[in-house]
């Protein structure tokens, strides 16, 4: 039994002993009445960095215009494309199994509080690219028993598959719904017609591949901006405007800017969760 799987259970011991279910543990950890250490394997968290956010320092973050999006339908498609190829996000072709890293979805969907019944009928009716937030006070790394998912200095929230033992902490506990399970195996293909759910001719061989039972989300391209790169998307929008991506601590960013002269919103800010991604309706 390898350390993380004991960790697994070792919640598991105590929510029997506690004499309450996963629900209950779920909500103790989101509340974090209980140390995070507790119920990952020692000193984890200072070996790998998986610290809190310094205050100080980068802090990534998006400015999406969705008007410009509105106005060229295929563009926001060709970001979505872009950003699961090279990360090789398995398509099953099944709403239910679905992976999403970027994807479109309804107003009402995107902006739960922000929505009512007076904004034009084109705004209703657009449609909105949401992926993780980002948040500065994420709910999914509290949530998360092994520490799979946590939140670098620079803001991002990211994962470690290798920790990850399916127990779905995290999508629970994340408010967005930014989380996919792998109920199949993305390496495998399908069994009626001999299609790998990763096209073989747009595997990337940087990037790893998942495995079954394992939660997967977007990571802001952090292995693009480590060699000094934009996040796929950005790229693939191009100087549309559509995409500003850049540092929220640098008073002189071009995303700092834009948020300093033009309103925005950001997606269920009543929870509290602080998201990196802010939209211009």
């Amino acid at each position: 039994m390898d350390m993380k799987r004991r960790d697994f259970l070792k919640i598991a011991g105590i929510s029997t002993i506690a004499g309450i279910g996963a629900p209950a543990a779920l909500q103790v950890l989101l509340k974090g009445e209980v140390p995070a250490s507790s119920f990952a394997s020692g000193g984890a968290e200072e070996e790998t960095g998986h610290g809190v956010a310094a205050p100080v320092g980068r802090r990534y973050g998006f400015v999406i215009d969705t008007r410009v999006f509105a106005k060229d339908q295929g563009l926001a498609q060709k970001c979505i494309n872009a950003c699961h190829r090279i990360h090789n996000v398995p398509d099953f072709r099944n709403k239910k199994d679905e992976i999403k890293w970027i994807w479109e979805t309804g107003y009402a969907n995107a902006f739960t509080s922000k929505s009512h019944n007076l904004r034009s009928d084109e705004v209703h009716h657009r449609k909105y690219m949401v992926l993780c937030n980002h948040c500065d006070n994420p709910p999914c790394v509290r949530a998360c028993p092994t520490k799979a998912t946590f939140k670098r200095p620079d803001g991002i929230v990211a994962m470690d598959y290798h920790r990850c033992i399916g127990c779905r902490f995290c999508m629970a506990a994340c408010p967005y719904g930014s989380r996919s399970f792998n109920w199949r195996d993305p390496r495998g293909k399908d069994d009626k017609t001999g299609r790998y759910f990763i096209e073989r001719k747009h595997l990337n061989k940087d990037f790893p591949t998942r495995m079954r039972g394992v939660v997967e989300k977007c990571n802001l391209c952090v292995e693009r901006l480590a060699k000094g790169k934009m996040p796929k998307c950005v790229e693939e929008a191009g100087n549309s405007g559509a995409m500003i991506f850049g540092d929220l601590n640098d008073p002189h960013s071009e995303i700092r800017k834009v948020l300093a002269s033009t309103f925005t919103i950001q997606r269920k800010p009543e929870l509290g969760t602080k998201p990196s991604i802010f939209y211009i309706v």
